[in-house]
């Protein structure tokens, strides 16, 4: 039986198991990792999403940021909207296709402000072209919303640029929209879901999306049904080459054993 083991096709395929199955089992453990992280921050997102809200200075400071462990928080901020400094952020997509999501500074009477995503309005024609975005309300207005952090290309994945029209934007960075701003800015932004008062019409809310968690495991099942089959395929090889092996048709190996040609001639010659 050992020498069966020690043939080069077996032995081959022991090998090529030895390089793919601890492969295969660091790529689940990969993906298993990935799984655990999004479901802790899905959980995490609707846990924030849903608690009594505070007010957005309490999560932040003007030059600040919003914390990992604070962003989808409810939160509240009150004071007027500067329309005459909102942007528009470029390559929002949603159900309803593409579009931008529209950054009004909210001014408080204290003289600061946060920039509130009131959310997200479709394009019409080019993307350089304005689309039609609603009025906010007038006069003071307490707006809810969640916390999120500063957008950045490490954190978005989207890359930053200029060159674009005239109060379009790719992220809402407050770092970098401070500077284009009069008066000072709190860290990081507020993702609008209701206003007071409420307008007649307003940019389409956005819900939180939490994080697609089960496409990650069921990746990590997937590698590690990769390595049971490679394991299975070596057994399978092992049992075959054994088999074949009792038959006496075959040396291990898959060469023909040069001993059958002789019992068929001695037995040819004694008829």
């Amino acid at each position: 039986m050992l020498h069966v083991l020690r043939t080069r096709r077996v032995l081959g395929f022991a090998a090529l198991v030895l390089v793919l199955v601890p492969i295969f089992i660091a790529l689940g453990m990969w993906q298993w990792d990935r799984f655990e992280e999004r479901s802790a921050a899905t959980q995490r997102q609707e846990a924030n999403a849903s608690a009594e809200p505070v007010p957005f200075a309490e999560l932040t400071e003007v030059g600040g940021n919003v914390s990992e462990e604070d962003r989808w928080r409810a939160s509240t901020a009150t004071g007027h909207y500067d329309t005459e400094h909102e942007f528009l952020v470029r390559h929002r997509s949603t159900d309803g296709g593409p579009g931008f999501y529209v950054v009004t500074p909210l001014v408080s009477a204290d003289g600061d402000a946060v920039l509130v995503n009131r959310g997200w309005v479709p394009q019409e024609g080019a993307a350089t072209d304005g689309p039609d975005v609603p009025e906010p309300p007038g006069g003071e207005v307490t707006v809810t919303g969640n916390a999120q952090f500063a957008e950045t290309e490490e954190n978005t994945g989207i890359r930053d640029r200029g060159g674009l029209p005239e109060g379009q934007i790719m992220l809402i960075n407050s770092d970098v929209l401070a500077e284009q701003l009069p008066y000072p800015v709190y860290g990081g932004h507020l993702e609008r879901t209701s206003e007071d008062p409420a307008p007649e019409s307003a940019p389409m809310a956005l819900e939180p999306s939490g994080y697609n968690y089960g496409l990650n495991a069921a990746y990590a099942v997937q590698w590690w049904v990769f390595a049971l089959i490679a394991i299975g395929g070596w057994c399978f090889l092992v049992r075959r080459e054994l088999y074949e092996h009792r038959r006496g048709g075959t040396s291990p190996g898959g060469d023909e054993d040069p001993g059958s040609h002789t019992r068929v001639q001695t037995g040819a010659s004694l008829q």
